[in-house]
């Protein structure tokens, strides 16, 4: 950001990128400190199972149901709600409706180059 000036952002002036089974991303905030991204998952998608060495994660859903494995547990997170992931959590977000899902992660430090996949 130039000038210290404020900015409006949205997904029109993001960085975009894919990631997963045909799942997108667009960095709103993207510093050493903090991550965040809005994301949209296809209906019948997941991520890999993993953990952030460092980042503490806050996902806010604001379309759609996501399922969460959480250190082995299951969560149901509507829209309106929201997530809380600790770091060295093991977890997974998975979209098992028929809709896409869509949500805000917000990563403090930046997860990107902090994850650790658990291979199955």
């Amino acid at each position: 950001m130039e000038n210290n000036q404020a900015q409006i952002i949205d997904i029109t002036n993001s960085m975009f990128y894919n990631w997963g089974d045909n799942c997108s991303g667009w960095h709103f905030v993207d510093t050493e400190e903090l991550s965040i991204i809005r994301e949209s998952m296809p209906a019948g998608t997941s991520e890999k199972l993993h953990f952030h060495a460092k980042a503490l994660q806050f996902f806010y859903i604001l379309s759609g149901i996501a399922s969460f494995s959480v250190e082995g547990k299951s969560y149901e997170v509507v829209a309106g709600k929201g997530i809380r992931i600790e770091p060295k959590q093991i977890h997974q977000i998975i979209n098992n409706s028929n809709n896409i899902l869509e949500f805000i992660v917000v990563s403090s430090p930046k997860s990107h180059g902090d994850r650790i996949n658990i291979e199955k």
